[in-house]
């Protein structure tokens, strides 16, 4: 197949059409620096605003709740970092679980370093965090949890409002990755008691290299850059106002057809789990089968190396992962595959599939097809599967 067939959304997206339309205007006719008080900065300081008032209505938020940064990653690191420094007053003790995005897992490893303490919390079979283990886990010194919305690799959608209700109740800060969650799935942040919420443009068809963390109003958090005044003097350096149009834009568009394109997208993924399930041998689907992204199949394949299966598939035209793009050149297996209980051999043969609106029923035919081959070629120079096969007979 000539075309490229593109199942890697989870990692980044397309760029859509409104966004870059968007975006265009202001590297040229509208390039002002929008902290600047002539008209041409005014210019761009009037689209920042307006991005940032589109972003806090999609969230249920106040406008300067938002603060933009260079992406996701960013943000979760100022939410725990900040966060601890800010209240370590009161106590040390912060909350994770053990399935967070490495944007999060290795800050909580950096401010180990710093003297904080940091549970990680179990998840069951299916990724869905232990409230009960979460609960038992809070001391008189808890001062931050932070759980995702949704798991980047395995799509479950975590407990959020009732994770979000127990911190409430206990004053303790809530923060939230959903990086992979915002623009697929429905949030509002006073519904859920969410207090800090982690967002990056590019995972919703926006630009790359732009971001944003939503701190409640009343939430005491420190600056992460210094050196200037931008965003309320929270987070210096001139502002990204291409990005950051093109990102309202996209934001814009996502929730006004995301009923529309979950369905869509949902329907697609349920035909394509089912058709590799029933065809392709001692496979299994990772992740809970219903509280999950309308996006994400992730499957786990019996006597093969995910990475061997990805090569092929690319060979025929199709992108897909085995996890976690930003871990993508590790030979350990993943985290999150690890934490649901699969063995380290299991966990190796994994493959991520994440699908977007412009994919098409043929084109989950070919994807389906093209993995039964594949494995199946792969499972035939494997020694440990010809060594099953005899012992099954």
């Amino acid at each position: 197949m000539d075309k490229i067939i593109y199942l890697d959304n989870a990692a980044t997206t397309k760029t859509s059409p409104e966004a870059l339309a968007a975006m265009l205007p202001y590297f040229s006719e509208h390039y002002g620096n929008a902290s600047t008080i002539y008209r041409l900065g005014a210019e761009s300081k009037k689209a920042v605003t307006e991005a940032r008032d589109t972003i806090a209505k999609s969230l249920g938020a106040e406008s300067p709740e938002i603060y933009f940064t260079a992406g996701g990653s960013e943000a979760d690191n100022w939410a725990l970092i900040a966060a601890a420094e800010s209240y370590e007053g009161k106590g040390k003790h912060i909350i994770t679980s053990a399935v967070e995005h490495h944007a999060v897992l290795h800050t909580c490893r950096y401010l180990e370093k710093r003297g904080y303490e940091v549970t990680y919390v179990g998840v069951d079979e299916k990724g869905i965090l232990k409230v009960e283990e979460l609960k038992k886990a809070i001391r008189p010194d808890t001062i931050l949890i932070s759980v995702m919305f949704a798991n980047n690799e395995i799509g479950t959608l975590q407990p959020v409002a009732e994770i979000g209700e127990i911190a409430r109740k206990k004053s303790i800060l809530f923060h939230t990755d959903a990086v992979q969650a915002y623009g697929h799935v429905p949030i509002n942040v006073d519904d859920l008691h969410i207090d800090m919420l982690s967002a990056s443009a590019h995972k919703l068809h926006g630009p790359k290299g732009v971001g944003f963390l939503y701190i409640r109003k009343g939430v005491k958090i420190r600056s992460f850059i210094h050196g200037g005044a931008q965003e309320r003097g929270r987070r210096a350096g001139t502002e990204n106002v291409p990005g950051i149009v093109g990102f309202g834009a996209a934001v814009k568009a996502a929730f006004e057809g995301m009923e529309e394109h979950s369905a869509k997208i949902q329907k697609l993924r349920d035909y394509l789990t089912e058709k590799v399930l029933n065809e392709v041998p001692f496979c299994r689907l990772n992740g809970d089968r219903e509280k999950r992204l309308p996006n994400n199949i992730n499957f786990s394949f019996d006597f093969i190396e995910g990475e061997s299966l990805l090569m092929m598939l690319d060979m025929k035209g199709i992108c897909a992962s085995s996890g976690s793009a930003c871990t993508s050149g590790s030979l350990d297996p993943s985290h999150v595959l690890l934490a649901i209980g699969l063995p380290h051999e299991r966990a190796h043969g994994s493959l991520r599939l994440t699908l977007s609106e412009e994919n098409t029923l043929d084109e989950m035919d070919y994807v389906a097809d093209a993995i039964k081959e594949i494995v199946d070629r792969l499972r035939q120079m494997s020694p440990l599967y010809e060594d099953f096969i005899k012992r099954r007979n």
